[in-house]
């Protein structure tokens, strides 16, 4: 039973957070038009932003309490919110270069 409440608090948390940082980037893309066409890429580092900060932080404040918890190594999470940042900033360069 635990283990379905912690998979139907991911999916909230997938949810809202996604929505959040969505609205935020969304709207910086809106305003520049060739940005619009890329902007997929900004989703994705939305997603890995949400995933690092689910498993370095709010999985120890959830239901589950099984084996295997533990955060990601410092290395791997700094490469993820680099590749993060370079996703969001990549819609901007490709929309420069190719239009």
């Amino acid at each position: 039973m635990r283990t379905l409440l912690e998979l139907l608090r991911i999916i909230f948390l997938l949810g809202l957070l996604g929505t959040l940082g969505w609205l935020v980037v969304g709207n910086i893309y809106k305003f520049n038009e060739l940005t619009e066409s890329y902007s997929w890429l900004g989703a994705i580092a939305i997603l890995i932003l949400i995933f690092v900060l689910y498993r370095n932080k709010l999985q120890f404040s959830g239901w589950y309490k099984g084996e295997g918890r533990m955060k990601l190594p410092k290395s791997i999470t700094v490469t993820l919110i680099s590749s993060s940042i370079l996703l969001i900033i990549l819609p901007f360069v490709l929309g420069s270069l190719l239009n």
